[in-house]
């Protein structure tokens, strides 16, 4: 009798969700209304909206930074609601990475220091293997001849792509970017949108992207509009 591999579950999945701030008082406020999403593995998707359209609500929640008002939320397979605050961080550490508009590296630390950072919070003191992997992250992203410089004598472009080799540093099933080449001259935007692509496609890994570049939008592989906290 042959065995079924079962199915591969969706890395990430989002139904009927809704946020809303100021609950039960007479400011409140819904910012999200009944959003549905389904992230397969290794697919690449641009999220687009004006400002103010409950984009960055969007990935607070799906970054499991913040909860729903309604609705459910799974990563990787797991439910999330339900979960206290210590599984949500470790799920968060377990399965998601982050790149922001702003790198948000720590200038006085190398390269090398701030792409181990995450490390160091889940596990202490640096290791071996630690180090390795550190290593070929940014041998990736091409700034291994910059590994032991300070982060404030990076260039923006290579400090984004810092950023990006220490939100990979924990292996990641899914890769949320917020404006990543918001802050970059036109050639390190497209420099690092293609690394994001490669890394992507050779990982599997499947990317949120937000942004507002309508070139870069069209080069994944769909687009996803937010008007007023709605899909459209």
């Amino acid at each position: 009798m042959v065995e079924l591999t079962p199915p591969i579950p969706p890395v990430l999945v989002l139904r009927g969700i809704c946020k809303s701030f100021q609950v039960g008082l007479p400011n409140e406020v819904q910012v999200l209304h009944d959003v549905d999403l389904t992230l397969q593995a290794g697919e690449f998707c641009a999220i687009m909206g004006p400002s103010g359209s409950g984009k960055s609500t969007l990935l607070h929640l799906v970054g499991l930074l913040d909860r729903p008002t309604r609705g459910e939320l799974s990563i990787a397979g797991e439910q999330t609601t339900g979960l206290n605050d210590r599984a949500l961080t470790r799920l968060r550490g377990d399965t998601i990475g982050f790149v922001f508009q702003y790198h948000h590296l720590l200038g006085a630390f190398t390269a090398l220091e701030n792409v181990l950072m995450p490390m160091y919070a889940a596990h202490g003191l640096p290791t071996p293997e630690m180090h390795a992997r550190a290593h070929e992250l940014l041998d990736r992203v091409e700034l291994s001849a910059y590994e032991h410089r300070q982060a404030v004598h990076l260039s923006g472009g290579q400090q984004q792509r810092v950023a990006l080799a220490r939100a990979l540093v924990m292996g990641p099933r899914l890769l949320l970017a917020d404006e990543p080449t918001g802050n970059l001259d036109s050639h390190s935007a497209d420099a690092v949108f293609e690394l994001l692509r490669r890394i992507n496609r050779e990982q599997a890994m499947a990317v949120l992207f937000v942004t507002h570049n309508a070139a870069l939008a069209a080069r994944c592989d769909r687009v996803i509009r937010v008007v007023d906290g709605r899909m459209a």
